[in-house]
């Protein structure tokens, strides 16, 4: 396999990820809106026996959500590095006449 090849392979696995994550994002948005609703409906102020209990209930369902960001931030990051070491033109010696693969890539290899 070539290097244009395997940096090809590189963006279209990353590509798919990409799709993963958003899918998961979309049915976090639909899980939280599902929270949300319930949260409205049975957390009153009469569900709790101190104020203290009901500022720790939000705080809970807040910090579940902060580290459900931090993973995918950190994923984020990952796939980040990865697509940096590809477009990184430098080190690979080619010239800004060139593409950012070299020249002679042909792009219907895509998906194979």
């Amino acid at each position: 396999m070539s290097r244009e090849q395997a940096f090809l392979h590189m963006l279209d696995a990353a590509s798919k990820i990409q799709w993963n994550i958003a899918m998961i994002l979309e049915a976090k948005a639909v899980e939280a809106e599902k929270v949300r609703n319930w949260t409205i409906n049975h957390l009153t102020v009469n569900a709790f026996q101190t104020h203290d209990e009901q500022l720790k209930e939000p705080l809970q369902i807040h910090e579940q959500i902060i580290e459900l960001l931090e993973g995918l931030t950190k994923l984020e990051n990952g796939l980040c590095s990865n697509l940096k070491a590809i477009l990184v033109q430098e080190e690979s010696g080619l010239s800004d006449d060139d593409s950012m693969f070299g020249t002679g890539l042909d792009l219907g290899d895509i998906g194979k």
